[in-house]
């Protein structure tokens, strides 16, 4: 338990380090207010001076404390510590930042994908950074919206908050980078569609499972099935194969019955024999 508390909170120490040096060496710096709470912080910044962490900070900690109250302990000890952790990196390294690129294109993917990588792993550490999170759970609960759309609606008000002071042609690089954010965060959550799931309906279920299990090695679910149209039962057989399995997978089946119905399609993560272990057998190991 003292292992997984302390990895826990390491990677969540290390997203939002990760996050800082995107938010504080391209973001800031290219004046790319990228939405949420380092969005308003990098306005402030470039307004009144005034440190972007600490900006952060004053403005997530009423957030964090109503949410508290309102939302109940689902924001907990790692989300207060990823709050106060990244306003503290984002003014640490505002000491040495300097513009890496010229270029604003470059300032907004980089910005983008950095943070996007360093709050995907802050997430699955069971952590979060607050800010914007935090607002859509609030406005949700209070008006009749869901959080996807309280979140577009408050990260579009800080990219509209920034084009009226910076212009423009500002706020589409920072969309470009919220874009890129949010991407990022989805593929280091969900992992890259390494894997992919085969349905496989068939008159013949039997020969074609048994094959694939002999020739690649792959379990096979059986489920139950039916045709609304023929009103008939069917097999169908599910199968997790890896994308150099995929063309094997079609021959056999082909060979088996070449009236075969297929469906393919991607698998963003895979735990288990055969593939990944679950993160908790892989501790215990």
């Amino acid at each position: 338990m003292a292992r997984r508390i302390v990895l826990g909170f390491g990677g969540v120490l290390l997203g939002v380090a990760i996050t800082a040096v995107g938010v504080s060496f391209f973001l800031i710096p290219a004046k790319v207010a990228a939405g949420g709470v380092s969005g308003l912080a990098t306005v402030v910044y470039h307004l009144a001076g005034f440190p972007a962490g600490v900006t952060m900070l004053l403005l997530n900690v009423p957030l964090f404390f109503l949410s508290w109250r309102v939302l109940g302990s689902m924001f907990g000890a790692r989300t207060l510590f990823g709050t106060v952790a990244l306003s503290v990196f984002v003014d640490l390294f505002n000491r040495w930042a300097v513009p890496i690129t010229e270029d604003l294109l470059l300032a907004a993917i980089y910005g983008g994908v950095l943070s996007g990588i360093g709050l995907g792993i802050a997430f699955r550490c069971g952590g979060s950074t607050g800010g914007t999170d935090m607002a859509a759970q609030l406005l949700a609960r209070f008006f009749p919206t869901s959080v996807g759309q309280a979140l577009l609606f408050v990260d579009g008000a800080v990219i509209l908050l920034a084009g009226a002071v910076f212009g423009l042609e500002l706020a589409m690089y920072a969309l470009i980078a919220v874009f890129l954010t949010t991407k990022t965060i989805d593929l280091v959550q969900e992992g890259q569609n390494y894997a992919k799931a085969c349905l496989i309906i068939s008159d013949h279920p039997e020969p074609i499972g048994q094959a694939i299990m002999e020739k690649l090695e792959r379990g096979v679910t059986s489920l139950e099935g039916r045709g609304m149209y023929t009103r008939h039962g069917k097999e169908v057989l599910l199968v997790i194969v890896s994308r150099m399995e995929i063309a094997a997978i079609k021959r056999i089946v082909a060979e088996v019955d070449a009236k075969a119905f297929v469906v393919i399609h991607d698998v963003h993560e895979v735990l288990g024999e055969g593939f990944r272990r679950l993160p908790e057998a892989a501790e215990r190991q």
